[in-house]
């Protein structure tokens, strides 16, 4: 009896269609999903371009097209999560102002399809050069943390431990000649770094001009601190990641009592000069040698300023401290960074507060998206005004001067907050010899 030559072909090989089949089916269904996301992400993406919410605050990932495979492990692994995604079969920047420089994307990749950048072709960002141990292009001077881009705490905690880690290394230094080390400012990079020089039994010096806790020290009180878990020296790993400003900075008391390190607060670094190979650094308080010196320090400077008249009032100020104080009072909030919106916000929230919000843009694009949906909740419930596109004219003892519009508007006014940002103290920089890069969305 004859068999079907057909028949008999497929009863041999039936076996592999049982394999076949659910994995034909399996890749079905991730193909369409991905092509779902695709389109999620391509819609995403085509809002923040409509929004004008294009520009990342910091560091950011630039993507290479030739060299992506599209595997998202860039996306997966990026803790903010919805900063990365695919779109037409090629990962995207797909919402910028969310990207706060984590960096983890890049380690991700696979392939090395993703370089870090500051800046865009827009936006310039002043950077300092440094090297592989942040050491600047004059030897012996170091920069960690905000001043060299790096904003977040974890990143800015990890540069000030591994600045410390190369200067202990230094042969000019434990010559018992002055300090081996002066550190200049004590925020999260400061604090790191003078924990690391403690470890490493430096003969060391940490001065600031304001408090301990830098920039952190001066956010308004319940201000919520985005962080990620950090190794800091002598005290071991930090595990915060989202926490009050208050708690952390009672973290940073607790772990500086128990290290015993000498911080001189209140202390400002006036010049930094060569002195006999090394270096002579004048303070508000003295004249201090060192083999060399770490630059930690803020990129704020000297808050920016609205060169309008009325804005030697006293109720014009650059940073908000206690929101309670602004109980019953009409106030305007200039900025339209993470900074201004924060103290928009926490105002509105105070009994009998008025508050209005200028900037002179057309959107927060450089804001957090929380802050922003935050601030457009508060708009909603009537609780704050928000004027885009709007600049101050003058500054009077009960009212405002405000061009919105076209118009001019006249608003009633008993505190004015002006959180523009800083001057970058590029001049001090170029002052020491320091070179300074202005960053086009480039490593």
């Amino acid at each position: 009896m004859n068999v079907n030559p057909l028949l008999s072909l497929v009863g041999d090989y039936s076996f592999l269609l049982v394999y076949a089949v659910p994995v034909l089916v399996m890749w079905a269904f991730y193909i369409g999903r991905r092509k779902l996301a695709s389109k999620s992400n391509s819609r995403i993406l085509e809002s923040m371009l409509k929004a004008g919410l294009t520009e990342p605050a910091s560091l950011h990932p630039k993507i290479n097209r030739d060299l992506c495979i599209a595997c998202n492990s860039c996306a997966i692994a990026c803790p903010e999560q919805d900063v990365l995604g695919i779109v037409d079969d090629k990962v995207e920047l797909i919402n910028p102002t969310h990207c706060i420089g984590h960096g983890a994307c890049a380690a991700a990749c696979p392939v090395g399809a993703i370089e870090l950048v500051f800046g865009s072709e827009k936006r310039g960002v002043d950077i300092p050069k440094v090297d592989a141990t942040f050491e600047t292009n004059v030897p012996g001077i170091y920069i960690a943390g905000e001043l060299g881009g790096m904003g977040l705490i974890r990143n800015a905690v990890s540069q000030g431990r591994q600045a410390m880690d190369a200067i202990a290394k230094r042969r000019d230094i434990r010559t018992g000649k002055g300090y081996d080390v002066i550190i200049v400012g004590c925020g999260p990079a400061g604090f790191s770094a003078t924990l690391s020089a403690k470890q490493h039994k430096l003969n060391y010096l940490t001065i600031d001009q304001e408090s301990f806790g830098g920039t952190v020290s001066h956010y308004p009180r319940g201000k919520i601190v985005m962080t990620q878990p950090a190794e800091l020296p002598l005290i071991g790993s930090v595990k915060f990641t989202e926490t009050s400003k208050e708690a952390l900075m009672a973290f940073w008391e607790d772990a500086r009592n128990k290290a015993q390190i000498s911080i001189n607060t209140g202390e400002q670094m006036l010049s930094v000069k060569k002195h006999q190979g090394a270096f002579e650094v004048t303070t508000s308080k003295g004249v201090y040698n060192t083999a060399t010196v770490l630059l930690a320090i803020g990129r704020r400077g000297t808050p920016r300023k609205l060169d309008v008249p009325g804005e030697d009032l006293p109720k014009v100020v650059y940073r908000l401290v206690d929101p309670e104080q602004y109980r019953d009072k009409h106030v305007l909030v200039v900025g339209g960074g993470d900074s201004a919106l924060e103290a928009a916000i926490s105002i509105a929230e105070q009994p009998g507060a008025t508050v209005s919000l200028s900037y002179r843009s057309a959107a927060f694009s450089r804001a957090k998206e929380k802050n922003r949906e935050k601030v457009s909740a508060a708009e909603t419930a009537g609780r704050l005004r928000v004027l885009l596109k709007s600049e101050v004219k003058e500054i009077t003892t009960e009212s405002v001067a405000v061009e919105h519009d076209g118009q001019l508007l006249a608003l009633r006014n008993d505190a004015v907050i002006v959180s523009a940002g800083g001057v970058l103290p590029t001049g001090m920089l170029k002052e020491l010899g320091i070179a300074v890069e202005t960053k086009h969305g480039v490593a």
